[in-house]
This record gives structure tokens, sequence and C-alpha cells, in this order.
């Protein structure tokens, strides 16, 4: 989800759910200890719960970051043992590091001495040619005897040589009965499955055999499947936001930030899949591609393109 769930992602995801557990990007270490931290950290309380996921394989660094984290007032550190592609691998962390257990352990270890904050794993079945059930048992009981006790696990293997980071979102066949098998080996853990689930009811299906479930893609891509999740997932008496009532108010949000001199189509961007599937999503994405961009565009421009939408 690099480049998609920064803070004005988060922010609009809000207005459709209040209760789902949200994360940032994945942001490398050395990026917090050496990087604009304002930049990448701020968020707006309202975003919370929201996950801080780090990459990184040096355990000294993920524990300073953990703790600028823990600081940051971000409720949870997540280590990213998943993301397959080369720039990654290049800084020996993600995907590669499932064949490093004892390293992503040491970093574990440290984040949990460092903070008193939850410290998750996200990470593959498999990677390469060690993909078998046992390699990620062996992987997840090394790690969970270093004090992780949540593992989100992406139900594909990944393959760090010849498929691309898209290809690896799609290609590498899902096998969610190794995550309902390691859930059943761990009941002690809390396991949360992800990969190629786009509906809500196959998220309650997930939810009869697993303790949690991760959405990515369809989560940007039709945002508005998260509109009854509060209601039929966490249980709160509450109505449903109309697409119109969370671009209303999206409003006040996008004025404030194009006041300060952000672009629009920063955060307009985010908004451009909310009517998926519905009539009118080709002329409300026509008229934000066409006018966010401008010089001056605001929460007017906003308002225009809905009014699009409605005719």
């Amino acid at each position: 989800m690099m480049d998609r769930t920064d803070r004005h992602y988060r922010y609009f995801m809000r207005q459709i759910s209040r209760h789902t557990l949200l994360y940032t990007e994945m942001i490398t270490s050395q990026a917090i200890i050496h990087g604009d931290r304002p930049k990448l950290l701020d968020f707006d309380p309202l975003e919370k719960p929201l996950v801080l996921q780090i990459g990184g394989d040096d355990p000294v660094l993920l524990a300073e970051c953990a703790k600028i984290g823990a600081d940051w007032g971000y409720d949870a550190i997540n280590l990213n043992i998943g993301c397959p592609s080369p720039r990654v691998q290049s800084g020996n962390f993600g995907a590669c590091l499932m064949t490093q257990p004892e390293l992503v352990a040491a970093g574990v270890s440290a984040m949990k001495q460092a903070v008193d904050l939850p410290v998750t794993i996200k990470h593959r079945i498999g990677v390469d040619q060690c993909d078998r059930y046992q390699d990620m048992v062996n992987f997840v009981r090394i790690v969970a005897e270093a004090g992780c006790n949540n593992f989100t696990v992406h139900a594909r293997k990944a393959w760090l040589q010849g498929l691309s980071p898209k290809e690896n979102r799609n290609v590498p066949p899902l096998r969610y009965e190794d995550v309902y098998r390691l859930k059943q080996d761990f009941p002690h853990l809390f396991i949360e499955i992800n990969g190629g689930i786009t509906t809500l009811p196959q998220v309650k299906t997930h939810l009869k055999l697993v303790d949690g479930v991760m959405v990515g893609r369809a989560a940007y891509d039709r945002p508005y499947i998260f509109a009854t999740v509060d209601r039929d997932i966490y249980g709160e008496d509450v109505t449903p936001k109309t697409r119109h009532q969370i671009v209303e108010a999206m409003l006040p949000y996008i004025e404030h930030w194009t006041s300060k001199g952000t672009r629009l189509n920063s955060i307009s961007r985010h908004l451009l899949q909310l009517f998926a599937e519905q009539p009118g999503t080709k002329a409300w994405k026509r008229y934000i591609s066409q006018n966010a961009h401008l010089r001056g565009a605001n929460a007017t421009t906003i308002s225009a393109a809905l009014a699009e939408v409605s005719k």
C-alpha cells in the first residue's frame, strides 16, 4: 500500500469506519531516523486506532523507531516481513527476512524492550523454495518466542526473483488453509489473514477460522465496502454514511489543507474510487481528474464534482 495509505487517505477512511484498524505506509527505519519525521509520522487524532508500519533489519534501529513511534502517539508497531520489492530486498528487509527468523526475532525483542506498545508482524506464508508449511511454523515459533503475539499472514508465497511486486500480489496461489492451520497450531497467538479478500462476506467467512482479517488493495479500490463494518463486524448501533455524506464530511478537512498550500489532488486522488460501480462514478472521476490539479482548486472543486454525480 505504498503511496496509498498516507494521512489523507486514512482521514478519508475514518469517515467510512471509525473502528477499522488503520496502518501507515511502510516506512523504513532509516527514513524515520534520518528523514522529515513530521512529514512521515504526523497524523490527525481522528485516524486512531493507528499502527506504524516499519521496514528494517537492524534491531538497534528498529528499537529506536519503535520508541519514536510510541512517543508520536501510535497504537502499535508493525514490522513488515511481507514486501517483495527489489528495492526492499536490497536493504535486507521485507519478505526476504522470512529466511532469517532469528534476525526478525532479535528485532522484535529489541522493540518489545523499548516500548510497551504491541509489536506485530506482517509476513508471507513463505518465500521462493522456503514455502513449506513447516517453514512458516518455524518462522512464527521463533518470532513468537521473542515476544510477538500478533501475526498478519498474507496467504501467498513471495517470489523474490522473477515476479514484480504487482505479480507477487496475484500470481502465487492463495493458500488460506495454511493460515487456518497456523491458527489451530498456535491457538494462543492472534492470527490475522490477508490476501485476495475483497468483500465483507469474505471477511465474515474468514473470521470463523482466524482472529482478524486485513484488507489491502480492495480498501483503496472500493473503499465503500467498509461502510457497514462498524455495524456488522464491530457491533456498533450506527447507520452507515452515504457516499454523499462522506464527501461532505471531507470538505472542511480539504479546505483546511488546501488553505495551507496542499494541492487538492494529493487528497482527492484517494476519493476517486468512492463511487466505484455506482451511477455517476465516471463523471465524478472525470471532474476531479480534470480540475483537482489546477491552481486554486479546493473544497469547492469537490463539491462541484459531487454535483456531477447527482446529475
